[in-house]
């Protein structure tokens, strides 16, 4: 949120989007209800401009450093006139390349107390809880893309999905042709959602002849449960379709007889995501996101951190955060891998944030960053994760993964995450293999795109107080990961996108 200790070097969002698409040219009174206390402003505004985009309140210099909560989010491309619209026109990132950091941990007293409170979910054999009982349906290669559909259907027909919560394929385009850490980041990912709490049961379609052999994925795999996961290989049965659906039937009648119980909320992991970002992003559904995940860790739950790229600009915050050197230098690792990664491929470490962001109103990498990251609100870091990597630790976990919505979604709920929650701006219909619930930054989206948005932030503007809306944000997570659908559920919306980086032959 702004600081009012910096009032002179503050940018503020045009928080009138209830009643204005944009502040008209010549407004002279502006005031802000977060900061009304404390900071009422009167200067003409130099130009028309959007709701939740920057005014200017002083005048910069060329190079001066723009800040934005309380943090630069760049400097001054040219002068810049007090009232003026800021935006990538005249504002320029400070990111460079690879750098050197320095641990000085900055761990916050949170005193949130344990208010003992639990979800209804299923309680898996691996002691590991689920919030969905679901069959899954899994391709090893993605020329059986066409028989899991095929399956899927045939038995969401037969049995009209009735005492389990989804049937559902998860085609991909991988599996083959694949070398070095794209063919492992393939495995990886199925391997996790095989072993998936969500999941009843699960049947694995390979082809035989494809790089991702069954026999050495199921060496992948661990132990597990072979009465609830199956395998079949197209290449080696007579009619794959009659064999798949006897597996299948077979598997309905094992999960169709699970039933919820009470379970802590401890038990719940939840993923952190933000796309199609506005200005609003960053103060009010990433900051209730934010009030959320520390409340969840308080109770002994897990939340997970992603989208590297979009940490540029505001890592330091999160390795100050680390509870441990070690866990330090695994955040610096995390933030220089992917800056190494960027690089290698002749890519710049700064780009700007994608169309949608900058027509929201951001206009930085460094803007993007200090929004996204308050998602993860105040708690100590206390586990770092690679790709494709499993949850280990409670509380707050970051993760490796790109800032692209559907990669960065699977890549959470392949951690163990039971739900992704996801801020959005602009609005976006997709949805991981785990629920993906939207939460909108403003309530013009959320009144035009009920199909899309499942809770509104953005009366965070308007009348609501943090603590009020956080309240009932808490209630609706426990009654989603309860067996509450939400809309990417309702509709139907379930993808999978595996991260790619290297050659295919």
């Amino acid at each position: 949120m702004l600081q009012p200790a910096l009032p002179l070097q503050l940018f503020f969002h045009c928080l009138f989007a209830d009643r204005y698409n944009s502040l008209p040219f010549g407004s002279e009174r502006v005031s802000l209800k977060p900061i009304q206390d404390f900071l009422y402003l009167i200067f003409f505004l130099q130009e028309d401009i959007p709701a939740g985009h920057k005014v200017a309140l002083k005048d910069f210099a060329e190079n001066e450093d723009i800040i934005k909560y309380g943090y630069a989010i760049g400097h001054a491309r040219c002068a810049i006139t007090k009232g003026a619209w800021v935006n990538e026109r005249n504002i320029k990132t400070n990111l460079e390349g690879v750098l050197e950091y320095s641990y000085s941990p900055k761990l916050a007293e949170l005193n949130i107390p344990n208010r003992n409170l639990s979800f209804m979910g299923y309680r898996r054999k691996t002691g590991e809880v689920g919030i969905r009982n679901e069959i899954w349906v899994i391709p090893t290669v993605g020329c059986v893309n066409g028989i899991v559909n095929r399956l899927a259907d045939s038995l969401r027909r037969e049995t009209g999905e009735v005492n389990v919560d989804a049937i559902v394929a998860f085609p991909h385009n991988y599996g083959c042709s694949q070398l070095g850490n794209d063919h492992e980041n393939t495995r990886k990912i199925l391997r996790d959602m095989v072993l998936h709490p969500n999941a009843g049961a699960v049947l694995v379609v390979g082809l035989g002849c494809e790089n991702n052999q069954l026999s050495a994925f199921k060496d992948l795999l661990g132990e597990y449960d072979a009465e609830r996961i199956r395998f079949m290989e197209c290449q080696k049965v007579d009619d794959e379709y009659e064999e798949g659906m006897n597996i299948l039937r077979q598997l309905y009648d094992i999960a169709s007889q699970d039933a919820r119980m009470e379970v802590p909320l401890s038990e719940l992991k939840v993923g952190l995501k933000c796309g199609g970002s506005d200005g609003f992003s960053g103060i009010t559904a990433n900051p209730l996101l934010g009030v959320f995940s520390d409340f969840l860790v308080a109770q002994g739950g897990t939340s997970v951190l992603t989208e590297v790229p979009e940490m540029f600009g505001a890592e330091t915050i999160l390795m100050n955060r680390c509870e441990t050197p070690e866990l330090f230098d695994k955040t610096v690792h995390l933030i220089n891998d992917f800056k190494d990664y960027f690089l290698a491929n002749n890519q710049p470490v700064y780009e700007n944030p994608s169309p949608g962001n900058k027509a929201g109103g951001i206009s930085t990498l460094e803007e993007k960053s200090l929004g996204c990251t308050q998602k993860c609100g105040k708690s100590a870091v206390k586990d770092v994760l690679m790709y494709g990597e499993r949850i280990h630790s409670k509380g707050l976990n970051l993760l490796s993964a790109p800032g692209n919505d559907l990669v960065a979604a699977t890549a959470l709920a392949s951690a163990g995450c039971q739900l992704v929650l996801f801020t959005t701006g602009r609005g976006t219909p997709f949805g991981s293999f785990v629920p993906t619930m939207k939460i909108s930054t403003n309530s013009k989206l959320a009144v035009n795109k009920p199909k899309w948005i499942d809770f509104n932030a953005g009366s965070l503007v308007e009348n609501d107080l943090m603590e009020d809306i956080a309240e009932r944000f808490i209630r609706f997570v426990i009654d989603v990961a309860s067996g509450r659908r939400v809309n990417n559920e309702l509709n139907g919306f379930r993808e999978i996108a595996i991260f790619k980086s290297g050659v295919t032959l």
